[in-house]
């Protein structure tokens, strides 16, 4: 993904909004206030969302363009401006145009990926220079992969997603298969199905052959389609569903290979080639 433009004062173009992967997701416990314990390796992806920004003087924050399914009130893009004005006291507000190619409840981390985006790029807009840490601050009250965005590299993730540790992994190509179909979060955590108390693993311990998704049982019972995707990429090499699905990855040995099962997939799903992304776009550009 390509770091993003300013071809004026005041604005921003092409900010990327990078995908993640769940290359393991274990829940480990669930602390009292109902949040669950995890343990994770996230890889981010050279795929995903752009953002524009324009500084406004009158202090609002606006989504230019309209996004089926997602209202501007319940954009989480849209919070995380908010909460860095109120974080900071900055009287700018911000037109916002997000130009959206990750599917919604796919377990990539779109939402998630926006709102970090929107961290970093509005603190260089408003001159802010808040930094990582306090950003990681912020986004981790709006959800809990936003850190990861933030922190901007592959990462062993713990707790609720706020500690993390760099994970030196080689690069990787994968392909990655949509199948049509929105997971809701929420509704994977709350199931009673949910194994909640995997051992966790040491990080310099770690053999991700030994791992697993403990929520894909779960989403592929409630959701079939999940099931048939990844029996049908399970043909080409092992496959895994990422987060909480609905999309499910394999990695190959090459980007001509991953191209070539991606034009096997079946009319009715979407799939991908992706490369692994050694570090966020957003750190190279001077934004941070």
């Amino acid at each position: 993904m390509q770091a993003p433009v300013a071809p004026m004062p005041g604005r921003l173009d092409g900010c990327p909004a990078p995908a993640k992967l769940n290359l393991f997701l274990h829940v480990t416990g669930r602390r009292p206030d109902g949040y669950h314990l995890l343990q994770s390796a996230f890889r981010l992806l050279d795929w995903g969302d752009t953002l524009d920004f324009t500084i406004r003087d009158d202090g609002r924050i606006h989504r230019v363009n309209d996004l089926p399914g997602i209202p501007e009130d319940a954009d989480l893009t849209i919070r995380a401006a908010q909460s860095l004005q109120r974080a900071s006291g900055c009287t700018f507000g911000a037109d916002i145009t997000v130009h959206k190619h990750l599917p919604v409840g796919g377990g990539l981390g779109g939402g998630s990926s926006d709102a970090a985006t929107t961290l970093m790029a509005l603190d260089r807009l408003w001159g802010l220079g808040l930094g990582h840490a306090r950003l990681r601050e912020i986004g981790l009250a709006l959800g809990a992969d936003l850190p990861f965005f933030i922190y901007g590299r592959d990462a062993f993730v713990e707790g609720i997603g706020e500690t993390l540790q760099p994970l030196d992994l080689p690069p990787a190509w994968y392909v990655v298969v949509a199948p049509g179909t929105s997971v809701p979060t929420a509704r994977i955590f709350a199931s009673p199905e949910l194994t909640r108390n995997t051992p966790p693993v040491r990080v310099h311990r770690l053999t991700l052959s030994r791992t697993r998704n403990d929520l894909q049982p779960v989403a592929c019972a409630h959701y079939p389609e999940v099931a048939e995707a990844l029996s049908w990429l399970e043909q080409f090499a092992p496959a895994r569903m990422t987060g909480s699905g609905a999309c499910v990855f394999a990695a190959v040995d090459s980007a001509a290979h991953a191209e070539q099962i991606a034009g096997r997939c079946p009319a009715r799903w979407c799939a991908w080639r992706a490369a692994s992304l050694a570090r966020h776009p957003m750190h190279g550009s001077g934004v941070m």
